[in-house]
């Protein structure tokens, strides 16, 4: 199916057009926000709300190595 829909000789396509999974909205995959679920979610609120957090902010996470000698005990 590879119709356009929309105004303007570059038009939606129905191939184009996913349903979030959270809010069953449906989108073009292409504009969503999100570049690591844009198959998934129709905006980075649904994504944070359905996994409690953003894959981007995962991705960017650093993890503090603590120093050496310092144990989770002796803190």
């Amino acid at each position: 199916m590879t119709e356009e829909i929309g105004p303007g000789g570059t038009g939606m396509q129905f191939s184009n057009i996913k349903v979030c999974k959270r809010c069953a909205l449906r989108y073009d995959w292409r504009n969503s926000p999100s570049s690591s679920l844009k198959m998934t979610y129709c905006s980075s609120l649904c994504e944070q709300a359905d996994l409690g957090f953003t894959v981007e902010a995962l991705l960017k996470f650093k993890r503090e190595i603590p120093a050496e000698g310092t144990t989770a005990s002796s803190k």
